[in-house]
């Protein structure tokens, strides 16, 4: 579990104050290398960074592949596929700012809507119970949690889930990922690049990410709580949709 930090604070409620002692997310600054070369530095936690870099590399095209991954401190060093020399600056979603069509996903993998409604309650972290400053994402396969990943950036978490499944030789295109955040076009295209199929998010899209889910071939399911969800594409990956 995630080492959280703790800070004293003023609670006021009402007309009343007290002391408390505070659980916050720790943010430190990675720095990610390709082949020796920087890449980026992400503000992240330096929980799972060596997913994070092996993610990153592959959620952003920057290598078709991952030989190894080596941490030193909060510099991650991956190794696979050399694209060349890249320096990329980064914006502030996290996400790359170099301007490349995300991959399409070909991926037949379908999901019923029970299963939907079941992963709707999984997405969540003792983390962000703990702080509310937390995101998370989660790997399922036939339903089962295969890795969850927290971070206080909403595109870290999938960069850890992706750099988990690489590490550990996971066909992503018979997966799907829960998550927290809010799913713009950055979110929608790592997962795209990655070959992840069908996205479940708590939270909201824009229409960005709905253009990039659609053009890309994700079904894109978003307000997965209190029982309902929205499907903005490719609704044709969920098997009983006419059941529900």
């Amino acid at each position: 579990m995630m080492k959280l930090g703790t800070i004293d604070a003023l609670k006021v409620t009402g007309k009343n104050i007290s002391k408390i002692s505070d659980c916050i997310a720790p943010e430190e600054r990675v720095e990610i290398f390709l082949n020796d070369s920087y890449i980026t530095t992400q503000v992240a936690n330096t929980d799972n960074i060596a997913e994070l870099g092996a993610g990153y590399v592959i959620s952003e095209s920057l290598s078709g592949y991952v030989d190894k991954v080596e941490v030193r401190e909060n510099k991650v060093y991956v190794y696979g596929a050399d694209p060349g020399k890249i320096t990329i600056e980064c914006s502030t979603s996290g996400s790359a700012d170099v301007v490349k069509a995300p991959k399409k996903v070909e991926s037949k993998t379908s999901i019923s809507g029970e299963m939907i409604f079941r992963i709707s309650h999984m997405i969540v972290s003792e983390e962000w119970r703990q702080t509310g400053g937390m995101h998370c994402s989660v790997l399922f396969k036939d339903g089962n949690v295969l890795a969850k990943m927290s971070d206080i950036g909403r595109h870290n978490t999938i960069d850890k889930i992706i750099g988990f499944a690489v590490l550990n030789g996971i066909d992503l295109s018979e997966c799907y990922v829960g998550c927290t955040g809010r799913q713009p076009s950055g979110m929608v295209s790592k997962c795209a690049n990655a070959g992840i199929p069908i996205i479940i998010s708590k939270a909201a899209s824009t229409t960005g990410g709905i253009q990039t889910a659609r053009k890309t071939g994700i079904t894109l399911i978003c307000f997965a709580r209190d029982e309902r969800f929205t499907v903005y594409s490719n609704e044709w990956r969920i098997s009983d949709l006419k059941k529900i």
